[in-house]
């Protein structure tokens, strides 16, 4: 008896394209382009010669946007084209530069990690000019090894995970943003994010988050780095939510092909 062949397993295969693809897409979000190492400077308004280097520097590299006072500027039609730097305070200085995010070929695109674009010794002029424009928060002392690991997740998962993810891989926002990956922090730059609450992201004061409490969480931040997966394999450290979603896509795939090889060996007996 001949019976006729079934189709292909298109869902299976549709299915399982879908989740390599899916998963790929969502590991690329966890790269981010590497910054180089924290500046290493004193950062210090007080001293007139680093202040006088960092507002030539900025004269010249960051006056088209904030302006030369610092109090920013606004196009033509309104729009801000800078926004003011009196009280951003050294943290911001040091985070928008450390991690490439400034300065940005044009004003209205969202800042992205990217390999800084200044030199360590730049970087310190610019966030002491920065700084002695007003009272905004100081280039914070962060030490991980101050901090108390159970203390920072528990700190993490209440304030952080939200956005960047329970493993700190980053995820999407309103309006088109999103929380970037957190995989390329440095406890510093963790630190002055805290503190200056750049883009959609809260400002925590040392009301909301005390200096000690950011060093738990920057040492839980420096944890997720290379954390200890003692539950088999990490799945890219998505999260519990979207792992448990690729798993169950993927054993369902695999139940799909199974039941249609079962089928074509029925099939080929019966045939037979």
């Amino acid at each position: 008896m001949t019976v006729a062949r079934r189709p292909p397993p298109l869902l299976a295969a549709t299915i399982l394209v879908a989740v390599v693809g899916w998963y790929g897409a969502m590991h690329l979000q966890r790269v981010d382009a590497s910054g180089a190492p924290a500046s290493a400077g004193t950062w210090g308004q007080d001293d007139p010669d680093l202040v006088a280097q960092g507002q030539a520097i900025y004269r010249v590299q960051c006056s088209s946007c904030h302006g030369l006072d610092g109090k920013g500027l606004r196009s033509p039609a309104g729009d801000i084209r800078g926004p003011s730097l009196e009280n951003a305070g050294g943290a911001a200085a040091y985070y928008y530069l450390t991690t490439g995010r400034m300065p940005l070929a044009n004003s209205e695109e969202i800042p992205r990690r990217k390999p800084p674009a200044y030199s360590d010794e730049q970087i310190d002029a610019l966030i002491a000019y920065v700084a002695s424009l007003g009272d905004g928060p100081p280039v914070p002392d962060v030490d991980v090894a101050r901090g108390d690991l159970a203390e920072g997740g528990e700190l993490f998962r209440a304030n952080c995970a939200a956005c960047h993810s329970a493993t700190g891989a980053g995820g999407a926002l309103s309006y088109g943003r999103a929380a970037p990956s957190l995989d390329q922090a440095t406890p510093t730059q963790l630190g002055s994010a805290v503190r200056v609450g750049p883009g959609q992201m809260p400002r925590f004061g040392p009301e909301a988050l005390t200096d000690e409490e950011v060093d738990s969480v920057a040492r839980y931040v420096d944890y997720l780095h290379d954390a200890d997966d003692r539950g088999g394999v990490a799945l890219g450290r998505l999260g519990p939510i979207p792992e448990g979603f690729l798993v169950w896509i993927a054993g369902m795939g695999s139940l799909l092909l199974v039941c249609f090889a079962i089928g074509k060996r029925v099939d080929h007996e019966e045939a037979e």
